[in-house]
């Protein structure tokens, strides 16, 4: 890279009480022709101030000052130790307009409620019923495939995982009108980077701009289908709620009280929810829509894109192919796996474990101040927007050996016990740590071991390989390969 440091850059300094971190000399729009920067592509950015300034660095777009943070002591403190000095910042924020107050886009006291009381639905008896229906879609989709056959595989996995959240969260088949939910999400989630971009769009949501209309309806048309189940549901006595056995129905039933002193037990993965009391209520009609559209998008999207990128890796590393395929006969022997092989398939949890590494399905995080912030020696003023970015960490030579280089082995139990916090978050951390992250690792290997039972694949490079940083980081082409027996 050529020298651009006395025009580009300035080094930490102090603004009266404040004392900034490194960053850019000037307003990001200034540089809008060097190659790191691509608006709606943040992760060029992110990479470039990385590899500039090292774990910390700031810069300025719209007014707004930004810091890009990158050291997984730092990013603790975010969302740890000074997480109450911090709400969700304006990208997240600006997604109330399509999950409302969910969990991912609410801030406390609502949050902590809403989580209070979602709380056992994804306790770990409840999600352990769910693997017989994770295994029994998988298995569909496996038996479907014909030895040869071309497929998009990252189109496989959405209906793959579509198949899944329609059975565990809705209690049904993919039906025409869960086929319209992942319709309006797909719509919406094109037109994501300019949701996000428009200027004040909470306020012209009424006016006839083609892509705010094109949002406006598809919005409409998800809130008529999930008001309807919700309305359906309500129908039901609770008892007929807790039978059904789906999240729908236990958030539908769910109350405040019921998590009182509730001792979750032990944990498949991840965190379950703070268990303490409150009143008596439920959720509202508008709450219940909110976290029903927050778990589709999280269910439906997220899984989806990292069984897709951890196909393209095995694709590209047939050792790794070839051990996960010996351990899943090893363990199954044969037979359609059940909850209590999750445990045993410790080397297809490893292969997951590497592909969220390298494409994070959760891309990147952000926070925006409320008070004045010090890490080390830099004191922020209320405000600032911080964001961190899992897939610049997970990628960072400081932390990783050969980080671009697909490597299961790095997620062995003493591997993981030696790391630092904060290197390694596919799912975020904290309070507000992914609810359904056990749901998600439970459907990941146990999807992978399924289907790696009959098949491997082999990548076709018709396309080429790009990540797509939006909602989530998806394949941006259809990910073509042919499927071939493993006999």
């Amino acid at each position: 890279m050529r020298d651009e440091g006395k025009n580009d850059y300035v080094a930490a300094k102090d603004e009266g009480e404040w004392r900034l971190p490194p960053g850019l000399r000037q307003t990001l729009f200034m540089y809008r022709k060097r190659a790191w920067v691509r608006f709606g592509e943040p992760i060029p950015l992110f990479e470039h101030l990385h590899k500039t300034f090292g774990k910390i660095a700031h810069y300025r777009f719209m007014g707004n000052l930004i810091v890009f943070v990158n050291d997984p002591a730092w990013i603790q403190e975010i969302l740890v130790n000074q997480a109450p000095s911090f709400v969700k910042e304006r990208t997240l924020q600006r997604m109330k307009i399509l999950l409302g107050e969910g969990l991912i886009t609410s801030d406390d006291p609502i949050h902590m409620r809403q989580r209070r009381i979602a709380a056992p639905a994804f306790h770990r008896q409840r999600i352990a019923g769910y693997a017989g229906q994770i295994v029994a879609s998988a298995a569909a989709t496996r038996d479907a495939w014909v030895d040869g056959v071309e497929i998009d595989v990252a189109a496989e996995m959405m209906q793959l995982s579509l198949r899944i959240v329609a059975r565990t969260l809705f209690d049904t088949e993919v039906t025409p009108e869960v086929e319209s939910v992942a319709d309006e999400v797909n719509t919406i989630m094109g037109l994501y980077n300019f949701l996000v971009a428009f200027p004040k769009l909470e306020s012209v949501l009424h006016w006839p701009i083609p892509g705010v209309m094109k949002f406006r309806r598809s919005r409409a048309r998800l809130n008529r289908i999930v008001e309807g189940m919700i309305a359906n549901r309500r129908k039901l006595s609770r008892e007929e709620l807790e039978r059904r056995g789906d999240l729908l129905s236990e958030l539908v039933a769910a109350r405040d009280e019921d998590v009182a002193g509730e001792d979750p037990g032990p944990r498949v993965r991840g965190t379950w929810g703070t268990q303490s009391g409150g009143g008596s209520e439920g959720m509202s009609d508008r709450q219940l829509r909110d976290e029903t559209l927050t778990i589709f998008l999280a269910g439906y999207e997220t899984v989806a894109n990292a069984l897709s990128w951890t196909w393209y890796l095995l694709s590209q590393n047939p050792e790794a192919m070839e051990k996960m395929g010996a351990e899943v006969d090893a363990v199954l022997a044969g037979r359609e796996a059940v909850l209590e092989d999750f445990g045993a398939l410790k080397y297809t949890e490893m292969v997951f474990a590497e592909a969220m590494r390298l494409y994070p399905p959760a891309w990147a995080m952000g926070r925006r101040s409320t008070k004045a912030v010090e890490l080390g020696e830099y004191r922020i003023p209320p405000g600032a927007h911080f964001f961190f970015s899992q897939y610049v960490m997970h990628r960072s030579e400081e932390y990783w050996d050969a980080p671009l280089e697909f490597r299961p082995e790095r997620h062995t139990a003493e591997a993981k016990a030696e790391r630092p916090k904060f290197v390694y978050f596919p799912f975020g951390g904290g309070r507000r740590q992914c609810i359904g992250e056990g749901f998600a690792w439970m459907e990941g290997v146990l999807s992978l071991a399924t289907i790696a039972q009959k098949w491997r694949m082999e990548f076709v490079p018709r396309y080429p390989v790009v990540a797509q940083a939006k909602i989530t980081l998806r394949p941006k082409f259809p990910m073509r390969m042919v499927v071939r027996s493993r006999d």
